[in-house]
């Protein structure tokens, strides 16, 4: 495979990756009777970026969650992954259970007030990672 076939699938898979993710909060906040701002969906992936490196680079932080959103990253930017990303919707839907299942770790680790005080986008795009992390906390 050339160089510019594995760019170009590391891009499909991560384009894919947070189409996923804007999915699962679009239903999730529809669940939850709310009006959703598609907008906001749309910038959360790179607002989720950012926050797990700051998270990652926060000595505050406890070392194993730490080493948790560092083992995240590494996963994300490895072309294996537990469901092969060829299977349709399947193949991309483990890396947003994963990415779902270190945010709430790293939550109870870390506290929510953590994701707070990091998180570098919008009251909503908070409000809908809080939720996909299993906090039920209303941002203002």
């Amino acid at each position: 495979m050339s160089t510019w076939g594995i760019v170009a699938a590391v891009v499909g898979g991560l384009v894919l990756l947070w189409l996923g993710l804007v999915v699962v909060l679009w239903l999730a906040a529809r669940r939850d009777s709310r009006d959703v701002d598609l907008r906001d969906l749309v910038r959360l992936v790179p607002d989720l970026v950012r926050l797990v490196h700051r998270l990652a680079r926060d000595p505050a932080l406890p070392r194993g969650v730490r080493i948790r959103l560092g083992a995240l990253l590494v996963y994300l930017a490895l072309p294996i992954d537990l469901v092969p990303d060829v299977i349709p919707v399947v193949g991309y839907a483990d890396d947003v259970v994963i990415v779902a299942l270190v945010l709430r770790s790293v939550v109870r680790h870390a506290g929510a007030d953590a994701i707070e005080q990091h998180w570098p986008g919008s009251d909503a795009g908070l409000a809908a990672v809080l939720r996909l992390a299993g906090v039920r906390r209303e941002v203002a």
